[in-house]
């Protein structure tokens, strides 16, 4: 029986990506091989409990909730991570995915939504960036870029222009909770003209320690 480690699976509001606002059950698996020094959710690094696919997939449907978030940490991570996603869209569920992007994301079910972080200077973990993973993006998939600062801004500006990234491909940017006023990078967007989109953590201004249980 296949097994994942996992921190918590829980009912709440989807604060990110292009499914923003809609009740989401989130499946957040243990560990991560990343930093970040934004990151939220360092609870997870480590622990866990081992829970079979079957388990996994009663506790969601007891939710009675068809959308459906695999979250970290980082859950590729743990290589069985990749049939788990088959396996929810097997069973007809709405499957979304976010990834920090230093994995090769080219074996994801393509029934699976993916929102892929691109790390920028400020994150301290630029380094573990796969470019090559852009090339493996989809119609309905997203690219996040969390901003740290003005030059992350500029940064995430010269990245858009040196890739070709699909024009299906939705490209998000998302002030870092404190550290960047949303209406600052709001401007910057306008200013510049970019066909971007400006994402704020809804969940964090619903509850302002986390999403709501």
């Amino acid at each position: 029986m296949t097994k994942l480690r996992i921190t918590e699976i829980f009912h709440s509001i989807q604060g990110e990506s292009s499914t923003t606002g809609w009740p989401t059950v989130f499946v957040r698996l243990t560990g991560c091989p990343l930093r970040c020094q934004y990151c939220d959710t360092a609870y997870a690094f480590k622990g866990g409990k081992k829970t079979s696919f079957e388990h996994i997939l009663k506790k969601i449907l007891s939710f009675d909730c068809n959308r459906i978030c695999v979250t970290g940490g980082e859950p590729l991570a743990q290589p069985d991570c990749f049939s788990f996603l088959t396996y929810l869209a097997e069973h007809q569920l709405q499957v979304s995915l976010e990834t920090s992007g230093a994995i090769d994301i080219q074996a994801i079910d393509r029934r699976i939504m993916i929102v892929m972080d691109l790390k920028t200077p400020d994150s301290k973990e630029e380094s573990k960036n796969l470019y090559s993973n852009i090339d493996h993006l989809k119609s309905g998939d997203q690219i996040k870029i969390v901003i740290c600062s003005y030059q992350d801004y500029l940064w995430a500006k010269h990245i858009i222009s040196s890739y070709t990234i699909s024009k299906e491909v939705d490209i998000l940017l998302s002030p870092s909770w404190g550290q960047v006023n949303p209406a600052e990078l709001a401007n910057w967007i306008l200013n510049d003209k970019l066909n971007v989109r400006l994402q704020i953590q809804l969940h964090k201004i619903l509850w302002e320690d986390g999403p709501g249980r």
